[in-house]
């Protein structure tokens, strides 16, 4: 547990005194990392840096920079609702990067983490030529974060963003505001693609709820603060996943894929569908439970 208040301000003085002890404190906690930062260096110095109002790229000698008394209570009020509350440090600081862009996040959404951002940033090549992408459909678009580097990676495609929940499509908007992408990326409510036209896409990416039932009962605590919504997807976490498959060749042009995220639930999906030429990707910065399916594929073992 975290020290007398009055004690710390009094033992810390500097930048780098409290990255250090937010460190420390963290790994004695037992904190779950994996919204954004994988260990509790890369999480302390985030808190850190957001509270005293400071830039990622900060040169090194501000490490031995003194703080004030009301900086040094912000900071431990952070640590502190980080340890006792368990709230992803995302939420805390309303900040999570994506495909390199910042993105506005809160706990009406999913936190960004989709190993599918090293796709978009390498333009989806070698497996799709972008100059042949001009229109892109991202299912449940939470944040609005795949759908937003989607734009920036691909400046001349039509990118439509649906999610079922309006609460998520108002951070989305947010999002959408912030990069200025309102000319380029269409917020639309839907339960998947019951709610669309019958408009076809080159593209369809989509990273829905994957989460079984019995991952879903030992989840630690700082994905409690996650919208279930966005999370659980039935006992074998497949029930998004089987409905986006039987629908979405009506969707797609002739030469159209889809890419998909099931996470963990890749063997599932296998089991379930043993005969379906599923291409996984291998990534290289890590992340796994990614696949692509041309539209061809679609019809020849999916009914729609």
């Amino acid at each position: 547990m975290m020290k007398n208040s009055q004690d710390l301000m009094n033992e810390l003085s500097t930048l780098r005194d409290f990255v250090r002890y937010g460190v420390s404190l963290f790994n004695t906690e037992g904190l779950f990392f994996g919204h954004g930062a994988d260990n509790a260096l890369d999480e302390a110095t985030a808190l850190t840096l957001y509270a005293l109002h400071l830039p990622h790229d900060l040169p090194g000698h501000f490490m031995d920079a003194v703080l004030t008394s009301d900086e040094k209570s912000d900071l431990l009020d952070l640590f502190e609702r980080r340890v006792k509350d368990r709230i992803p440090a995302a939420y805390l600081i309303h900040e999570a990067w994506f495909a390199g862009h910042k993105f506005y996040v809160d706990d009406r959404v999913l936190i960004p983490r989709s190993p599918i951002a090293e796709l978009i940033n390498s333009q989806f090549e070698p497996w799709i030529n972008p100059e042949e992408v001009h229109t892109v459909l991202d299912l449940c678009t939470g944040s609005g974060c795949i759908a937003i580097a989607c734009a920036y990676a691909l400046p001349d495609a039509d990118v439509d963003a649906v999610d079922i929940s309006s609460d998520a499509l108002s951070v989305a908007e947010i999002n959408v505001d912030r990069h200025e992408m309102n000319d380029q990326v269409c917020l639309i409510k839907s339960d998947l693609f019951t709610g669309l036209e019958r408009k076809c896409y080159d593209l369809i990416i989509t990273n829905p709820p994957y989460v079984d039932a019995g991952e879903m009962s030992a989840l630690a605590d700082e994905f409690r603060h996650e919208p279930e919504l966005g999370l659980a997807s039935g006992h074998d976490g497949l029930d998004a996943i089987k409905t986006i498959l039987n629908q979405a060749a009506d969707y797609l042009t002739e030469d159209g894929v889809l890419i998909a995220e099931v996470g963990a639930s890749e063997d599932a999906l296998i089991d379930l569908y043993p005969d379906v030429p599923f291409f996984w990707f291998d990534f290289e910065f890590g992340g796994s439970g990614v696949f692509m399916l041309t539209r061809e594929h679609l019809l020849q073992y999916f009914r729609t």
